[in-house]
């Protein structure tokens, strides 16, 4: 049994949009085997840091602290998220930005380099589009989710980090299904 923690990052709460969806069997199916937790980006109230003395000295906002604290507990963590222009939405990285702070999820060792404080920790990165799977990660080479993985997730610790790009996702209502089935057996597995 693990401790799985899904973060839904879709910034709409509007609960008709795919991810919602994706995040929902992901969870349901974790819920079988597993302890589960999830994080709805965009219920959460927290303002745009402005400034690095804000990120690194001023006191995380409720719902972040209660975000760090569910992703203390956490042994896998799921983000979920749809392309936009193709990155993550602004509020799900403004989320990051919040919760990943100094002395939470790394601190600088005497020597300057980072020491990552949530290792032990594993991740799948699920992420939407538009436009077909093959495409965004041949042509595009993937650059949001090898960022997310590499740059931010990889930083404080996370590993491994695997990933799950479900293109084309408005082409077909069986399509979609057919992920959904796929994502409810990863949650199963917490994988």
């Amino acid at each position: 049994m693990a401790k799985v923690l899904v973060i839904d990052g879709h910034p709409d709460p509007d609960r008709a949009h795919f991810i919602h969806a994706a995040a929902d069997a992901y969870a349901d199916g974790a819920m079988s085997a597993h302890e589960i937790k999830r994080i709805d980006v965009a219920a959460l109230d927290f303002p745009v840091l402005r400034s690095p003395s804000e990120w690194q000295d001023s006191e995380p906002p409720p719902d972040i602290a209660a975000s760090q604290e569910a992703l203390r507990w956490a042994e896998h963590v799921v983000i979920l998220y749809p392309l936009w222009l193709g990155d993550v939405p602004a509020l799900l990285k403004g989320f990051f930005e919040q919760v990943l702070r100094p002395g939470f999820a790394f601190t600088y060792t005497e020597k300057g380099f980072p020491q990552k404080l949530l290792k032990g920790k594993s991740a799948r990165v699920v992420v939407s589009m538009g436009m077909p799977a093959p495409l965004y990660r041949l042509f595009y080479r993937a650059h949001s989710v090898r960022s997310l993985e590499r740059n931010i997730l990889g930083f404080v610790g996370f590993k491994p980090v695997r990933d799950t790009i479900i293109g084309s996702v408005e082409s077909s209502a069986a399509k979609r299904e057919r992920w959904l089935a796929r994502l409810r057996a990863m949650g199963k597995n917490a994988s």
